[in-house]
């Protein structure tokens, strides 16, 4: 590679991630540089087939891509990290307190699978749900068809939650979580669903803690690759996010 990017990982951030990629075999290309190809297309959101000449053929890119993605490599990296950066803010590894929202986006002419309308605001796509902790990092992200409203389709995202965060007792959403999940989270698995609700649905508002959740989505807008559903799959736009929280938590060890 004779040139560098932005995106390009530093030799500290490679070294926090290199025992969960390389496996010491010698290779033509350098794993890390096949990885920043991978957050150069998630930054620009350019196709693979354009990514730039300086760094490895697309098609390697994207065969390391599918095969870290299946393996479950990037979800292991990001739960390291997402550990990591809690405790290095003086947080327990298990959050006590999650918060759940969903992000309607449009998909591309091909569309691929997983599709549908949403009413309210008038997109024809899929949703993004995430539920993040109190610092605003993922703990888990579902894509689904937009015309899933989200009363109906959040008892799937938290019961991913399932095993995972033993300290976690409540669970804050929005007025659109409200009528029988409360119980229904509570009766399954103990935590606690409390929707907080506007006072004035004609003014601006902060509400407390749900903030947090919306800052996530704002940091997204960051990385052109989801500034529209671009992909076939479900679970390829699910990756494309945990690849970019990974970058953002990445950024925070210079």
């Amino acid at each position: 590679m004779n040139k560098t990017y932005p995106t390009d990982l530093t030799d500290t951030q490679w070294n926090t991630i290199l025992a969960y990629i390389d496996d010491n075999r010698k290779r033509k290309h350098p794993l890390n540089e096949i990885l920043n190809a991978i957050f150069y297309l998630l930054k620009t959101g350019c196709q693979w087939r354009m990514l730039p000449k300086d760094y490895p053929k697309w098609e390697l890119v994207y065969y390391y891509y599918c095969k870290w993605r299946d393996e479950g490599t990037f979800e292991e990296i990001h739960e390291s990290l997402r550990s990591f950066t809690r405790k290095k803010s003086g947080k327990l590894e298990s959050p006590s307190l999650a918060i759940i929202d969903s992000q309607s986006s449009k998909t591309t002419r091909k569309g691929g699978t997983n599709r549908g309308i949403d009413g309210g605001k008038n997109v024809k796509g899929r949703k993004r749900h995430i539920i993040v902790d109190s610092m605003g990092l993922l703990l888990v992200v579902v894509a689904h068809a937009a015309n899933h409203h989200d009363s109906k389709a959040a008892f799937k995202v938290i019961e991913s939650l399932k095993y995972r965060f033993p300290r976690l007792v409540r669970i804050i959403a929005d007025a659109g979580y409200r009528r029988e999940l409360a119980d229904n989270i509570q009766m399954s698995f103990g935590w606690i669903l409390r929707i907080v609700m506007r006072k004035d649905s004609s003014k601006f508002e902060v509400l407390p803690k749900r903030w947090i959740v919306e800052r996530t989505f704002a940091w997204f807008e960051s990385y052109r690759r989801l500034s529209k559903d671009f992909e076939y799959h479900t679970y390829t736009q699910e990756t494309m996010i945990q690849l970019a929280m990974i970058k953002i938590m990445l950024n925070r060890i210079k």
